[in-house]
């Protein structure tokens, strides 16, 4: 009999994270053990605050909810999670390591049997000009062919000054370039403005230059912007196919970035890709501070379906007490290490401890 257990564990990063919601110094996630003939897979759930469908006050409610309902004897493909997007994607991933065997092996691809590294862009974190440009110069040094970085919380003047500097050094054809807006321009006539500044650096897009469901300015945005642009918090409040194909239909972006916890699962994504095909959207996959768990399941996910392209994927590297596992940063990707094994004892230590 399927049984489901929700396992709260509080991350802690290295180092304080800045991002365009904020600074964390750690980050709260809900694990799924999902237990059947002895056999147990692993998934993860876990909200941004301010940024989430899913980010409510009763959150570790309703993913007890969840579990009581399949604990019961629900099918948990007839469990309604469209307003529970993070739950959808710990949900369909922890079955899906279930049903491979629990190996944590969700995909069978090269990478997942460490056969392959599969390579990520250089994130570079928010911080002074001077702080973000010895980001980027690390991240070249590891080898980095792609770099995202965010804009728009800084004077722009200064981003310029920095943007400009690393494409002296770094040519387009060297060193793609992704910049993140965080819908920090409030017109379009603000966005095209900056837009038409930032073409001279040759970014491959631009994500979400306006504000989220503003689809109309959207759209005339771009239509007329001399940059590509990339939806990314505009995809969160389209919670059914028919919702994202109007959507897409209506803003025809270039790019779409997907989120898998913050789209509801592999799943869901899978939709927003086929829509994005028939418009010739180009997509790309990105995590989103997942644990080792989740960025596992993305990473093995992303591998299944596309090693062409350079992906947004994290490292491993956030968190002082992320759970042990085989993922390693090589160079500028990840690579699985097949003699290391996972281990779950922290989180049931933890959970233990509080019961």
């Amino acid at each position: 009999m399927l049984r489901i257990d929700a396992l709260p564990f509080m991350l802690r990063f290295k180092r304080p994270a800045t991002t365009s919601r904020g600074v964390f110094e750690t980050r709260q996630v809900v694990f799924l053990r999902a237990e059947s003939d002895g056999v147990v897979g692993w998934g993860e759930c876990g909200i941004m605050p301010g940024l989430s469908r899913d980010d409510r006050p009763n959150y570790d409610t309703l993913i007890a909810d969840v579990c009581e309902q399949i604990n019961a004897g629900a099918d948990p493909a007839t469990v309604d999670l469209s307003e529970l997007p993070s739950v959808a994607f710990g949900l369909e991933t922890a079955l899906r390591d279930l049903d491979n065997g629990g190996r944590q092996q969700l995909f069978d691809t090269p990478f997942s049997r460490g056969k392959a590294i599969l390579p990520t862009h250089g994130l570079i974190w928010m911080d002074s000009p001077a702080g973000m440009a010895a980001q980027i110069e690390q991240k070249i040094a590891l080898g980095c062919t792609a770099i995202k970085l965010k804009i728009g919380s800084l004077a722009f003047d200064e981003e310029m000054g920095m943007l400009v500097a690393f494409r002296r050094q770094h040519p387009a054809a060297i060193v793609e370039l992704r910049l993140d807006a965080n819908g920090a321009w409030r017109s379009v006539d603000e966005a095209l403005e900056r837009l038409e500044q930032l073409a001279a650096i040759d970014p491959l897009f631009v994500e979400q230059p306006l504000p989220a469901d503003r689809w109309q300015e959207m759209a005339a945005l771009c239509a007329a912007s001399p940059v590509p642009i990339a939806l990314d918090e505009e995809l969160i409040a389209a919670s059914t196919a028919d919702r994202r194909a109007t959507l897409l239909r209506t803003i025809r972006p270039q790019h779409v970035i997907l989120k898998p916890s913050l789209l509801g699962g592999l799943a869901a994504c899978e939709t927003w890709i086929a829509e994005a095909q028939q418009l010739g959207v180009q997509w790309w996959i990105n995590s989103l501070l997942e644990s080792n768990v989740g960025l596992n399941a993305i990473a093995q996910w992303t591998s299944a379906r596309d090693v062409e392209r350079t992906h947004g994927l994290g490292t491993g590297q956030l968190f002082v007490n992320n759970v042990p596992s085989p993922l390693r940063l090589s160079g500028c990707g990840l690579l699985v290490v097949e003699a290391v094994r996972w281990d779950f004892s922290t989180i049931w230590h933890t959970t233990a401890q509080k019961e």
